[in-house]
């Protein structure tokens, strides 16, 4: 709010000082004005006079009652027009002071002693007089004499005193100098020197002294009232805002809670060491008693032999192998044994009817893919931030939702940071009367700087761009406070926040200086910024220079909103400019179409600023509105050429390890696999396209991160599959007798259990993902999900026939690609095991299964394992804006300046919702921050955080409508703020910009200072709608016009709404920062509900948030904070507690599914969760280390690890589970061996070919939650996988599985009859 600088209200006019004797007067009367137009009394060496004037008595009365005599005349040293004078220059300080009654008791006291005290003389010399007409002499100097006693505690009843609509002191206006650094004597110079406070009229030397007792008169020795006391029964004392002592014991200060230690030692760390130095202690337990005393005890399964003949035994002990009955085949067995048949028997007959009918299968598939793709045409992207991250029916989004729709959204921002290139602090001469010597300034404060930045400025003001046939520029899309709709008609009037406007953007006035005869300079543009850094409200500084620090479209230019790094309020030292254009904002995005295009506009203008280095001494980081999403889209485009060669990485290398070749003639261009590699990426594609068109007929809208990353992500773990299904089908020799189309069937029936577990699991991982609550992600998890499950159906189905097509062509001996090509001769199709499984089973698993190796290898996963999770609690939570932007962003400066320079977090609203009652003192006490308000009132609350901004995150006191508008009404001056045409209904209001001498106060009956509650609905649109003035600095419509909601009750009754009260966040750089001031913020709204409802249950408030836009009433309306930014950290409140319950629920979902896929095997699955468990804890870490933060993106990326960790582990532990081994060992090497090459090749290389790639990526979101995050995934499953799983198989392995035992058994044995046995056992089990 415009708040008119206290010099104004020290207007002295009637200081009245006399060489003359005791008792008498020092003067009377008013001669003349001053050459500043200020009245000056005439010298008066007289006896008090009677005052008889009516008006006079009762405006002394009303400022001076202590002066008037109850019992007989009253006698004063002033005249009508005197107290008339008085009367008027005290309007300006009560609308300031009044709010701390004690202090204005005090400041009315001082001068109405000096001018009216009927014998004043005692203390009020006249030093300086000279003459006047009639033969009248002036007072032109005075000495006034005052007793320490009351300088001393005038000062302390005021130095607290609060202007919240600007966040400033009182003390810090009307002393002429930072209330920090303000003195009883400083303060008492400033308002006597009339070259510094333009409301004196002449100069007063006050002098202080102390009183020796109650007969030494010679000192005005008022009574003093202390700021915690009030001055009289009809009044209250000070706020605690006001008044320290009001506050009582403060509470201790807001501490971060100590680290977590134990013996001086994190503890997290220290608990998992002695962890780990407890399972090495049994493990070399364990290994010393199996080396010594049980080789390989817990590797060998105790021999079944019972129920056989003993000739049978007997040859069956001498060929080391185990026998099975049925009756040792246990229930769980036999139901995992037909379960799992019965999948190997639907997925032969599945496969073999695809490959017997491929034209048929993948003319279905193309249909049914294109059928789906068809919702293409209906498809939708959103780029909105707020709808990408923020949940429609979040408490912060319903909260954000009903501020918009009751006070409109939040102002539209294009913002300037600019510092000084080689820049370096100088000093300046101080011509201040406080402060010798010289000042250090830095390098942003040149006069030459000043001017370059002025002429960008100007510049940006003037941009203009074309619509049409219309010319928009900022005046037409810029907020203007102090015009009708907030609509400007000149640019002048926009809402700029920057110091020039401390010379009202103009050149000259930067340049102007004064100073005397010999052209020593006395004022300079330095010590006019000095004075506006601490009064920015002033129409007239103290200089004399005489600027005013009032900016042009009329509101007080805050320092730290516009100047940057500076230490405390030392605002001098400041190193960076912040230029701030405000543009309004609409509900309706449609609205604001021209806004955008200006932007536009000022972009394009900003970045050849820059780019062209059209002036080398600036160096400016800029941002407009739209620049976040601009860049976000700008991003998503550049990362299209990678995903492109990340594709075309993974399809070569796909297209070469398909390939059997075993010889280096002609057969390579038969034996490779080109082709049928294309089609896998092919399927890849469609199964994306079906999921996006999918979804689109469904209306739900696409995330260019969809577009980016699922097509990528579903090749990256949908190709296993394809390898796995290729690979088992070359290696194995197709039987006598069986066809083709049978062969591959079986293939199918095979590995299809294999292929349903690992799909299965990833789309079950990713459909848990809609379980977050940030829709951007939400919808990636649903799109990928799809995507998955539509691969892997078209895997099973067209590929399968593709894949016999493919098998049909290399039997003939037709070349790949070129398959029309007819062959030169026909060779049977190369059979055999390839070069990566030879290595694996000759090298890599006998030296894994070394017991030495063995070892280490459980001694060393181990011990990473435990210093991951030592790390857990040490990820930071959030996800930093900066990696949303491409590398080469302009608005990546931006962020790295605002965390550098910025001196201000973002503004805070405590919204009260509609239906509290502000009429009646019960209601305004629990508002209001005044006197007479509650100590724990809402705006008294708000103020005790601000005293705790280290902790809280507030960094000032709220500005108050309420009572800044208890001090509009108030009727004191000539000129009150409160003014009503005469002879008019109480409809006609008169604004305190009309000069009209016949408008009259409002004369509004207040009973302890508080209108009836009629009179306040009435006057209230009135204080709304006025503009501030010198006279009336409380005018309220630039700072509350939208504060207030005014609205019809149902009687068609005006009524209050909801309202707002504004404060600042302290500068939050961190994202704990950030979530800090979000969690203190929602506890101070609930405190205020609990307060505004002392006899409700507070739970009924909490958490109602999806009608919360509609109206509440009386009972149940809330108080809550509302910040911009609040939308985007609310999920970090829960996201640890959400990370835990989806990553459980999803390793509870992959339990199930091995469970049922793995043969209702427990034991196994266990093994399968523990692994990916430990999978999970080295990604943790990995974050850590690697400076990934926890946020909705990291935990679909950890809910994917864990499907794809399905991936590695299943495969292992399901041949694992299966081979007939003599002990684990040897099944380990078995299961490693002939399915390590699949995992390595089909699983492992193909997903880092292609994450490799996104390294490269301008975007830094790839690189740090899809590069980083991808290769931990691959790096750990597949060492997991490969190296941790078959060693701890080979130790505590799930037993041989009986049924695969007996069934061996059967085809083994050479006495009986195997088909017809196979039958029986197949009932049997």
């Amino acid at each position: 709010m415009r708040l008119v600088p206290i010099l104004f209200y020290l207007v002295l006019c009637v200081v009245k000082w006399c060489v003359c004797d005791e008792g008498h007067c020092a003067w009377y009367g008013q001669c003349g004005n001053s050459d500043k137009g200020l009245p000056l009394p005439c010298v008066y060496n007289g006896t008090a006079k009677v005052l008889n004037d009516t008006t006079a008595l009762g405006l002394l009365e009303e400022i001076c009652p202590y002066l008037i005599n109850k019992n007989g005349p009253t006698y004063t040293c002033c005249d009508r027009e005197q107290i008339k004078t008085l009367s008027s220059n005290m309007a300006v300080p009560n609308q300031l002071l009044a709010r701390c009654p004690s202090c204005y008791h005090n400041f009315l006291n001082l001068f109405c002693s000096s001018t009216c005290d009927p014998d004043h003389s005692r203390f009020v010399t006249v030093e300086g007089f000279e003459p006047y007409h009639e033969n009248k002499t002036r007072v032109t100097k005075v000495g006034y004499v005052l007793s320490k006693n009351f300088a001393q505690g005038f000062y302390n009843s005021c130095k607290e005193v609060q202007l919240p609509a600007n966040n400033q002191k009182a003390m810090g206006v009307i002393c002429g100098t930072t209330a920090d650094q303000c003195t009883y004597k400083k303060l008492f110079k400033f308002i006597g020197n009339p070259q510094l406070n333009p409301a004196a009229p002449f100069e007063i030397d006050f002098t202080f002294r102390p009183v020796l007792d109650h007969n030494d008169t010679g000192a005005m020795n008022k009574t003093i009232a202390p700021c915690y006391k009030a001055p009289n029964n009809d009044t209250y004392p000070c706020s605690c805002q006001d008044c320290k002592q009001m506050c009582g014991i403060p509470g201790p200060p807001m501490t971060p809670p100590p680290p977590w230690e134990i013996l001086d030692i994190d503890a997290m760390y220290f608990i998992m060491a002695a962890v780990l130095m407890g399972f090495i202690f049994l493990f070399s337990v364990y290994v010393t008693i199996d080396q010594v005393c049980f080789k390989d005890s817990l590797g060998i399964d105790k021999e079944l032999v019972t129920n056989i003949e003993e000739s049978d035994r007997q040859i069956l002990i001498n060929k080391k192998e185990r026998y099975v009955s049925v009756t040792d085949i246990g229930c769980m067995e036999k139901l995992g044994a037909r379960f799992d048949k019965f999948l190997e028997r639907q997925f032969s007959r599945w496969g073999k009817m695809c490959a017997t009918h491929p034209l048929k299968v993948i003319t279905i598939g193309l249909v049914l893919c294109v059928t789906f793709g068809c919702g293409l045409v209906m498809y939708q992207v959103t780029t909105d931030p707020v709808e990408l991250w923020s949940e429609k029916h979040s408490q912060a989004r319903q909260e954000k939702d009903y501020f918009d729709n009751h006070f409109g959204p939040f102002f539209r921002t294009e913002q300037m940071i600019i510092t000084a290139i080689n820049g370096t602090f100088w000093k300046h001469k101080n011509n201040n009367m406080y402060v010798s010597g010289s000042s250090q300034f830095g390098p942003v404060f040149k006069q030459d700087f000043l001017h370059q930045v002025l002429t960008l400025q100007s510049k940006v003001l003037n941009i203009t761009v074309k619509d049409g046939d219309e010319t928009i520029g900022l005046k037409d899309i810029c907020f203007a406070p102090l015009c009708k709709d907030n609509k400007a008609d000149h640019v002048d009037n926009c809402t700029v926040e920057s110091i020039l406007q401390y010379f009202q953007n103009n050149h000259t006035l930067i340049d102007k200086w004064s100073g005397d005869f010999v052209f020593q300079k006395t004022a300079d543009y330095i010590d006019h910024l000095q004075y506006c850094f601490y009064s920015p409200s002033s129409y007239n500084d103290t200089t004399p220079l005489h600027l005013q620090c009032m900016s042009l479209y009329g509101g007080p230019v805050s320092p730290w909103v516009v100047l940057g790094n500076y230490t405390d309020i030392d605002y001098g030292n400041a190193t960076a400019l912040v230029i701030t254009l405000v543009v309004r904002n609409h509900v309706n995005d449609n609205d604001n179409r021209q806004a955008k295009l200006w932007e536009k506009a000022y972009i394009e203008f900003m970045k050849d600023f820059v780019k062209d280095k059209i002036n080398p001494n600036l160096s400016i980081a800029f941002s407009s509105e739209r620049s976040i999403q601009d860049e976000i889209n700008r991003e998503s485009q550049s990362d299209v050429a990678t995903i492109l060669v990340s594709y075309m990485i993974m399809f070569v290398y796909i297209s070469l390890a398909l390939g059997h070749v075993t010889t280096c003639d002609y057969r390579i261009f038969v034996d490779s696999k080109i082709s049928l590699g294309l089609c896998g990426v092919l399927i890849v594609l469609l199964s994306v396209l079906a999921s996006i068109g999918f979804f689109s007929y469904m209306g739900i809208k696409l995330t260019l991160i969809i577009l980016e990353v699922v097509p990528f992500l579903v090749l990256a773990v949908g190709v296993d599959n394809i390898f796995i299904l290729v690979q088992a089908y070359q290696r194995d020799e197709r039987n006598k007798g069986e066809t083709r189309e049978e062969h591959i069937g079986r293939i199918l029936g095979k590995v299809g259990p294999s292929m349903l577990l690992t799909s299965t699991s990833e789309c079950m991982a990713f459909y848990l993902g809609v379980l977050t609550t940030m829709p951007a992600v939400r919808v990636f998890s649903l799109y990928a999900a799809q995507a998955v499950l539509f691969d892997f159906l078209l895997q099973i189905s067209c590929f399968v026939a593709l894949m016999s097509l493919d098998s049909k062509r290399q039997e003939a001996s037709r070349y790949d690609v070129a398959c029309c090509i007819p062959p030169s001769k026909k060779e049977s199709i190369p059979k055999g095991e390839g070069i990566l499984y030879q290595c694996i089973k000759k090298y890599y698993a006998p030296f894994l299964m070394n017991d030495a190796v063995r070892v280490i290898v459980i001694v060393l996963f181990t011990s990473t394992c435990c210093t991951a999770i030592a790390m857990v609690n040490k990820i930071e939570l959030g996800l930093d804006q900066k990696l949303s932007m491409p590398e080469d962003s302009y608005v990546l400066d931006y962020f790295n300046n605002i965390s550098a320079y910025l001196s201000v977090g973002a503004p805070v609203y405590f919204v009260v919702q509609s239906g509290h009652n502000y009429t009646d003192a019960h209601g305004q006490n629990n508002i209001c921050g005044s006197n007479g308000c509650n100590v724990d009132s809402l705006l008294g609350q708000v103020f005790k955080a601000s005293q705790q901004s280290n902790g809280t995150k507030i960094a000032h006191l709220a500005s108050s409508w309420m009572d800044d508008y208890f001090d509009w009404i108030k009727p004191h001056g000539d000129h009150p703020c409160c003014r009503e045409y005469p002879g008019q209904s109480r409809e006609q209001f008169c604004p305190s910009t009309m000069n009209n001498k016949t408008c009259t106060s409002c004369n509004i009956p207040l009973s302890e200072g508080r209108p009836a509650p009629d009179d306040f609905l009435h006057y209230l649109p009135w204080f709304l709608s006025d503009m501030p003035t010198i006279k009336c600095a409380k005018g309220g419509h630039p700072a509350y016009s939208s504060a207030v909601v005014m609205k019809k009750d149902a009687n068609n009754e005006t009524e209050i709404g909801a309202t707002y009260f504004m404060t600042f966040h302290t500068v939050l750089k961190t994202n704990k920062d950030y979530i800090d001031a979000l969690k203190y913020a929602r506890e101070m709204g609930e405190q205020m509900t609990a307060m505004l409802h002392p006899n409700a249950s507070h739970r009924k408030f909490k958490y109602k948030y999806k009608n919360m836009i509609k109206e509440t009433d009386a009972s149940n309306y809330r108080v809550y904070p509302y910040s911009i930014f609040y939308v985007f950290y609310e999920q970090y409140l829960n996201i640890v507690s959400m990370t835990v319950i989806q990553l459980s629920t999803c390793l509870a979902v992959i339990f199930v599914i091995s469970t049922l896929l793995l043969g209702i095997d427990l034991y196994s699955s266990f093994i399968v969760i523990f692994v990916i468990a430990m999978i999970l804890c080295h990604m943790f870490g990995l974050m850590y280390l690697w400076d990934i933060t926890l946020n909705a993106i990291s935990l679909v990326n950890l809910i994917m690890c864990i499907g794809i960790s399905v991936e590695f582990c299943s495969h292992i532990i399901r041949a694992f589970a299966v081979s007939l081994g003599k002990t684990r060992k040897d099944r380990a090497i078995d299961s490693l061996t002939h399915m390590g090459s699949s995992v390595l090749s089909g699983i492992t290389l193909t997903k880092l070919g292609g994450i490799v790639v996104l390294a490269f990526s301008k975007s830094q979101l790839f690189q740090v939650f899809y590069f980083r995050m991808y290769l931990g995934m691959v790096l750990f499953g597949a060492t997991h996988g490969l190296i941790f799983l078959p060693v701890f198989l080979s130790y505590i392995g799930p037993k041989l599985n009986k049924a695969k035992v007996y069934e061996h058994q059967l085809k083994q044995s050479e006495n009986i009859d195997t088909s017809n046995r196979r039958y029986t056992t197949y009932n049997a089990i």
